[in-house]
Formats: C-alpha cells, sequence, structure tokens
C-alpha cells in the first residue's frame, strides 16, 4: 500500500488537481477544503455530503493529522489551559485567557525550544520539532471552541508566546495565520494576532519584507547588552543594536507599531538605570511597552521584584511618554502563566481527561 498524504498541508490549488484526478468536479475539492478548515473535520466520514465512494478514495490516498485535547485545567482565575496532543504523539500547551474585553488565545509553534533563556520553563526543553501550520490551527480552533463551550464567546485575539520561536518556524507560522485569517478558516483580523519573538533580526526584517499585517511583540526583558546576554542566549548573535536595526526596518515597512515584554526580575532589571536604558531603547519606534510579573519555574535564581520598585519603574518610563501596560499574569495556579509552559499538564493529578 503506499504512503498517505497528509491532507490538510495540500492547498485548495492541489485539492481541486487531486480531486479531479479521481473524476471528481472542482466544487467537490471545496467542499472538501470547508470540511477541512471551516468545519474542522477530523475524519473523512464526518464529510456528511460527499458520497461513500469519494470518502473511501479519500481514506485511501490520504490523513488527517489533527490534533486533539489531551488534558484539560482550569485556573481559579478561570484561565484554561491545554495540553494538545499531536498526530505523532508530541505533546505541546496552549492556553485561553478570559478578560473583562478580550477572549485571548496563546498557542505554541514548537515542541520544546532551543533558545534556553533562562526565566523561561520551556527554554528547559530541548526543541523536539517545529510544528505544522495545520497543528498551529488546531490549537486556535480548539481554543475558540471552549470560549464557545465555557464563555459563551468567540476568540477576540491569537498571541503566538507559548512554546517555541514562531520565527524558527517562519514559513510555517505564517501559514497558520493565512488560515486563521482566511475566510475560509476563522476569518480573523491579523490586527487581532500577535507573534511574539526573542529576537530574530533576519527574520524580522523578512516580516517587513513580506509585508504582514498582524503585530510584532519582542520579548525584551534587558535593554542592556550584557544582561540581556545573561538571560537570554540569543542576544549574543542578536545584540541590541542589531536588533534596532531590524525592528526600524520592519517599523518602516509596515508601519506596525512593535510591543515591548519586559518581565521585571527583583534585583537584575528592576532599577531606575534600568528604566532608563529601556526608554532610550524604546525611542528607537513607535512602540507599547508590556511590564510582566515573573513567574516562577521551580527555580531559585529569579524572583519577582517589590511592588514599589514596580510602581517606580513603570513611572519613569510614563515620565518619559512612553505608553506602558502592567500585565498581572493569569493561571498561575495550573503552571500556565507567562514563561510557565512545559509540558506539565500530563504530570499533575489535578489535571483532568478531555
Amino acid at each position: 500500500m503506499s504512503e498517505t498524504t497528509n491532507i490538510r498541508l495540500l492547498s485548495e490549488s492541489e485539492l481541486i488537481t487531486a480531486l479531479e484526478r479521481l473524476g471528481e468536479k472542482k466544487f467537490r475539492a471545496k467542499q472538501v477544503y470547508e470540511w477541512l478548515w471551516k468545519k474542522r473535520a477530523v475524519s473523512f466520514t464526518e464529510m456528511t455530503n460527499l458520497s461513500e465512494k469519494l470518502r473511501s478514495s479519500l481514506e485511501e490516498r490520504f490523513f488527517i493529522a489533527a490534533a486533539s485535547v489531551d488534558t484539560f485545567q482550569k485556573s481559579n482565575d478561570k484561565t484554561i489551559k491545554d495540553s494538545f496532543r499531536l498526530h505523532d504523539g508530541s505533546i505541546v500547551e496552549g492556553v485561553l485567557i478570559p478578560s473583562n474585553k478580550r477572549m485571548t488565545a496563546c498557542i505554541s509553534t514548537q515542541v520544546g525550544c532551543s533558545l534556553s533563556c533562562k526565566f523561561c520553563a520551556t527554554g528547559k526543553l530541548a526543541r523536539k520539532r517545529n510544528i505544522s501550520f495545520d497543528e498551529i490551527y488546531d490549537q486556535v480552533f480548539l481554543l475558540n471552541a471552549q470560549a464557545k463551550e465555557h464563555y459563551n464567546t468567540h476568540l477576540s485575539n491569537v498571541v503566538y508566546m507559548g512554546m517555541g520561536e514562531p520565527l524558527l518556524n517562519y514559513a510555517h507560522t505564517l501559514a497558520s495565520i493565512d488560515k486563521l485569517t482566511s475566510e475560509k478558516g476563522l476569518g480573523m483580523s491579523p490586527k487581532r494576532i500577535t507573534v511574539s519573538t526573542a529576537g530574530i533580526a533576519k527574520m524580522i526584517k523578512k516580516l517587513g519584507d513580506d509585508d504582514v499585517k498582524f503585530n510584532l511583540a519582542l520579548s525584551l526583558h534587558a535593554a542592556n547588552d550584557v544582561k540581556r546576554s545573561e538571560i537570554m542566549p540569543i542576544n549574543d548573535g542578536n545584540s541590541l543594536d542589531v536588533l534596532a536595526e531590524a525592528l526600524e526596518y520592519f517599523y518602516y515597512k509596515t508601519g506596525t507599531r512593535v510591543t515591548y515584554e519586559y518581565i521585571i526580575f527583583k534585583d537584575f532589571n528592576d532599577s531606575l538605570k534600568d528604566a532608563q536604558e529601556l526608554a532610550t531603547f524604546c525611542k528607537v519606534i513607535p512602540c507599547k511597552i508590556n511590564i510582566i510579573e515573573y513567574n516562577s519555574i521551580g527555580d531559585k535564581e529569579f524572583q519577582q521584584t517589590s511592588p514599589e520598585k514596580l510602581d517606580a519603574f513603570v513611572a519613569h518610563l510614563e515620565s518619559c511618554n512612553l505608553i506602558v501596560n502592567v500585565r498581572r499574569s493569569r493561571g498561575k495556579d495550573i503552571d500556565a502563566a507567562c514563561g510557565q509552559l512545559a509540558n506539565k499538564a500530563n504530570k499533575l493529578n489535578s489535571a483532568k481527561s478531555v
């Protein structure tokens, strides 16, 4: 028996060609395409407006590599964390974050991560593989279904801030966004989507060349090369000067304001000098700054800064006429907060299978 193909990796035109070879008309391919993306069928038997013969032919030649919810946890603050099982058995995590004005899905792009950021639980894992665009799409689709089931609303925002580095999975990250924003997919606005990177300058420039319409966030965490390299090894090859040049290029090409993510650590990057260095770096292009409280990952290397230091830090940035938001972490009791995703769901007795 010949090897079957993951049908969702075919473009619509490739799907049309494949079905024409089976003697089917073009509209049949459009029906199949709708089942795969709009309705997210996970088997060919679900495609009830197709003939039994066609469904059997599809089954012989193709498979659907659908992701599924493996474990489900709900935080005291109503944040939901899922571990998703991919078709090869790999596990990644995603988070649904409800708030007064938004319903946000935080999704993953790699199984593990190769960047080894010291403050991030995922960074302590080896990178096993990139996630394909259909598997990324599945995470959003499933979290959207949970938003409707648990909160009677649709997703309003998607952030690529889960496990992995999206710009090291560039093609599949962009392909997944194409599917999410297509009317033949979920029909989301690209302005409701944010891709977060640890800072890969050449790929940030490529985003500009590709004239992307979604938002870009940079995980900065220090505006001093020595400090940033200490906690983020990627800075050794992507210094702040190099990143500033890439961000200027991105802004020039797209006109999109960048968001800087800054986790504030006690006695490391929380001084007024650190705030001034951050303000100087952020003046390069129009931006906003998200100050994020540190979430423990089980070691004692980092701690949260004091409320007094946090307030002084934010006040200094605001005095420099910068837009600053303090992000309070959600889902810490289920290890769903920023930096905590690391496949822990399978190990927790409190997790319940779905």
